[in-house]
């Protein structure tokens, strides 16, 4: 049903209609229309944030924890250019999004006014679409459509750019229909293609599956079609930085993270391969390494729901446009008429030499009676919590690696960690969304203290929502992978990656009313971590570990799968120059 109604009502009437519950803005002057109508009802919570950047990141922690959009509210100019961050982390990570922001009236636009931006032509790259909405009676169903664009097909961020008198002014609103859109991306694969890669599976002698952050965002019924597809071949499983607990950790078939940080064993079939079955990733370089000797001598597989990405970096063999919960419940239906065939014999032997390659230990490290390992803090918070209703978010660098390496994931939307784009700052505001989408979980953001400090500002949105969200620091006083770059890859100059002036975390997190926490001696910390659990409240965790520990395995950049640095475990002799395993 039609009715006559502001532009700033239409716009609440509008997230209502979409199942909106929860906001993330701030206020200013091009907004306070809708802001008005947001006080002048209790349907829809508005979360007041520190800083437009935070208002992003909140939405995609909301986003990625629940698999519903999240929406975020900002004003103009400064408003809008400051959640350009946050809309390209979500578009590199597929996170549907909407972010709302205000312009300057429309008969100011292009005359330089105050606050005033072309929104609209910055966010192009940085959006899956955008749109600026200057007649009133267009903005209902515009918004409707933004619902639509960001969740359907490859999810990602879209924006809406309203000036300040289309929410003044009447209009008409239309409830939303869906389908009168006419994005509609295909779902279904192509059965030829996939029949194709079913007989590749019956085939295959040194198979594995590639999985990614597309399996997450098609929903649960992707995970347990995952999952059934996994265990009835008996083929290993790897993943990607954002597809970890797609497939879980505790799986017999696990074989876990590929890639730049990723695991021995994970890099090293992928390597040797004959069939690397790609769902729901895109081939990035931190997965790939060097493009003309990754997985040489596979036949390649690749499901994606978006066509761009098929043949974008990698050259495929089978090509399968879709949406992953589609195309695998297709596969599995074809592949079980077909008499559910496999290699048993050679993919018992696959497994035995992946058996071998996990003997090598690649997270190996040497411990500490003295100084907490930042390896042995996370084994320590991974054995503490894993039993808890724990969602984990991250920031970037070291502590992001080490976190992918020995936090175990069961299930999908249970990490939430910037991949893509690698944006410092990510980690606390996405947490801050998350804890809003689930108040009564545990909600831990793995953290190093310089990408902390990025976003600080957002204590004081936890400490105003009562949200315990608990900040796990994982303090070297260095920016720790960039340090590691430079001692591996610079001759050991270390130039700029260290702060002199850091505060004290403790009396900080006093200082916003929260709870601080320190933690410097090994021996002190299961104690200090289940204060933290216990505390019912946000906490800001400050655990000292080692300055200068590297995180490891890395394949350093230009180099192939099979040519890892190891660490400890290479330093133990365990294997040789060409990635053959020595005992």
């Amino acid at each position: 049903m039609t009715r006559e109604m502001t532009g700033a009502k239409m716009v609440v009437q509008a997230l209502k209609d979409q199942g909106v519950d929860t906001v993330f803005g701030y206020p200013g002057g091009a907004v306070l229309p809708i802001y008005d109508e947001i006080f002048l009802q209790n349907d829809i919570r508005h979360i007041l944030v520190r800083h437009e950047q935070g208002a992003v990141h909140a939405a995609e922690g909301y986003a990625r924890a629940t698999g519903k959009p999240g929406v975020a509210l900002v004003t103009s100019g400064p408003g809008a250019t400051n959640a350009v961050t946050g809309l390209t982390d979500a578009l590199m990570d597929s996170i549907p999004i909407i972010v709302l922001t205000g312009q300057v009236p429309t008969f100011m636009i292009g005359s330089d006014a105050f606050q005033e931006a072309d929104t609209v032509g910055i966010t192009r790259p940085c959006t899956k679409h955008n749109w600026l909405v200057k007649d009133t009676d267009a903005l209902s169903k515009t918004i409707h459509e933004a619902f639509h664009v960001a969740t359907a097909g490859r999810p990602g961020p879209v924006l809406i750019d309203i000036p300040k008198d289309v929410q003044f002014a009447n209009g008409t609103y239309t409830p939303p229909k869906p389908s009168d859109s006419h994005y509609q991306p295909a779902v279904k694969g192509d059965m030829e293609e996939i029949t194709e890669l079913v007989a590749a599976i019956e085939t295959a002698k040194k198979p594995v599956f590639y999985t990614g952050g597309g399996v997450i965002n098609s929903g649960k019924a992707a995970s347990q079609l995952l999952r059934e597809l996994v265990d009835a071949t008996g083929f290993p499983i790897t993943s990607t930085l954002m597809g970890l607990g797609a497939y879980p950790a505790s799986g017999e078939n696990w074989i876990g993270m590929l890639g730049m940080h990723g695991l021995y064993e994970a890099n090293m079939a992928m390597h040797d391969c004959d069939l690397m079955i790609n769902i729901g990733a895109r081939f990035d370089d931190r997965i790939t390494g060097r493009i003309d000797a990754f997985s040489p001598n596979s036949t390649k597989a690749h499901i994606d729901i978006d066509p761009s990405s098929i043949n974008k970096v990698i050259r495929v063999d089978i090509p399968i446009v879709g949406d992953v919960a589609h195309v695998l419940e297709d596969i599995l239906k074809v592949w079980k008429s077909r008499g559910r065939k496999t290699e048993k014999a050679s993919i018992a032997q696959w497994q035995k030499q992946i058996s071998d390659w996990r003997a090598v230990n690649c997270l190996a490290y040497t411990n500490s009676e003295t100084s907490i390992k930042p390896q042995y803090a996370l084994e320590r918070l991974e054995a503490l919590t894993k039993d808890h209703d724990r969602y984990i978010c991250t920031e970037v660098g070291q502590h992001q690696m080490w976190a992918a390496q020995y936090l175990g994931f069961e299930d999908p939307n249970r990490w939430m960690t910037s991949g893509g784009l690698g944006t410092m700052g990510y980690g606390f505001p996405a947490s801050v969304g998350v804890q809003m989408a689930h108040p009564d979980a545990l909600v831990i953001n793995v953290a190093g203290e310089a990408s902390w400090l990025m976003n600080m500002q957002e204590m004081g949105t936890a400490v105003q929502y009562r949200l315990p969200v608990k900040q796990f620091i994982l303090n070297n006083e260095r920016l720790g992978m960039v340090r590691q770059w430079q001692e591996l890859l610079h001759g050991e100059r270390y130039s700029h990656s260290w702060s002199e002036a850091l505060p004290d975390f403790v009396k900080l997190a006093e200082a916003f009313g929260a709870k601080g926490i320190i933690c410097k001696d090994p021996k002190d910390l299961d104690d200090a971590i289940m204060e933290m659990i216990n505390y019912d409240g946000p906490v800001i965790f400050d655990c000292l570990v080692e300055k200068h520990e590297n995180c490891f395995p890395m394949i350093p950049s230009g180099k192939a799968h099979n040519e890892m640095l190891l660490g400890d475990a290479e330093t133990q002799g365990v294997i040789d120059t060409k990635g053959s395993v020595l005992v």
